[in-house]
């Protein structure tokens, strides 16, 4: 991706942020049919690229999207990892945490779903659940039965700051390992958002889509806002940057969010293993004894 694009869109590490600073209708001058044409490019080249990946066995690539509801984290999931084989690409999406999850800290669940070397993991929702909405709802705090926090007063600056430091030890440590981590903030306005709950409503076959809780997460919507903006700031890092896709064009959402995966999996050079003179020899000893069969 051209670097005028990229500097539009990344979440500049050290920087202070804020969403409203991204534009979330910008096109990199690309129109509907120029992007879908390169995504299908990506989709293609993804397809090649994982294959090596697996093969190779040294990297993993974790892809972690966050957004509001609506803005498309599903299609995007869906279309742009449409050509990549399931056997080394594996999805979590992360809800409300269960009874035992909530008997361990917040990070445990999402150990248990890291992908393997060699495998693309995505996370529908992630570990950044727990520095969003536990920040707009700190109940969600409470309930988690921490032996620092007895009440609301517990739950200030300094526990979201130590909050931050632990996500972003948690990934230096991932990368310093050998996971790539690609974060994605699919950032729709709340004008498109608007839009799509319509669109949910009035479409019968997307009303399984909606669901009341929706429009009562919407009206926190400045809270999630300066939620999402201390997320940037304080965890957009020079191992684990965030990009900020703009998502109301779901066609340049898509493309953008394929490019920077291409890209950044290119970077490491995958490659099939090199086999041995002895194991070219035993393969072609093996292919003559088929032949003569």
């Amino acid at each position: 991706m051209k670097k005028e694009v990229l500097d539009k869109i990344i979440a500049k590490p050290g920087d202070k942020h804020k969403v409203s600073d991204f534009e979330t209708a910008y096109t990199a001058n690309l129109n509907k049919k120029e992007a879908k044409d390169l995504l299908l490019e990506d989709i293609e080249a993804l397809a090649d690229l994982q294959n090596k990946l697996y093969a190779h066995d040294r990297y993993a690539v974790l892809v972690i999207f966050q957004a509001m509801d609506a803005a498309g984290k599903d299609g995007t999931i869906k279309h742009v990892m449409s050509g990549i084989n399931p056997q080394g690409c594996q999805v979590y999406s992360f809800k409300q945490p269960s009874a035992e999850e909530l008997d361990h800290d917040y990070l445990w669940r999402i150990y248990k779903s890291l992908p393997e070397r060699g495998r693309i993991g995505i996370f529908n929702r992630s570990h950044y659940e727990d520095v969003l909405v536990a920040k707009v709802h700190p109940e969600i705090v409470l309930n988690a039965k921490l032996p620092d926090v007895k009440s609301a007063k517990d739950i200030n600056k300094k526990f979201w700051s130590r909050r931050y430091r632990q996500i972003n030890d948690f990934e230096r440590h991932l990368s310093e390992t050998g996971t790539i981590i690609l974060k994605f903030f699919l950032n729709v306005s709340k004008e498109e958002q608007e839009k799509r709950f319509i669109a949910r409503l009035e479409d019968e076959t997307k009303n399984w889509k909606f669901s009341a809780s929706d429009l009562s997460e919407r009206s926190y919507w400045d809270k999630y806002m300066k939620a999402y903006s201390d997320m940037l700031t304080e965890t957009s890092t020079d191992y684990a940057p965030w990009y900020v896709i703009p998502a109301d064009n779901k066609w340049f959402m898509r493309y953008a969010v394929g490019k920077i995966i291409r890209d950044r999996i290119l970077e490491l050079k995958p490659e099939y293993p090199k086999l041995s003179e002895k194991a070219k020899q035993e393969i072609e000893e093996a292919k003559q004894k088929l032949l003569e069969d």
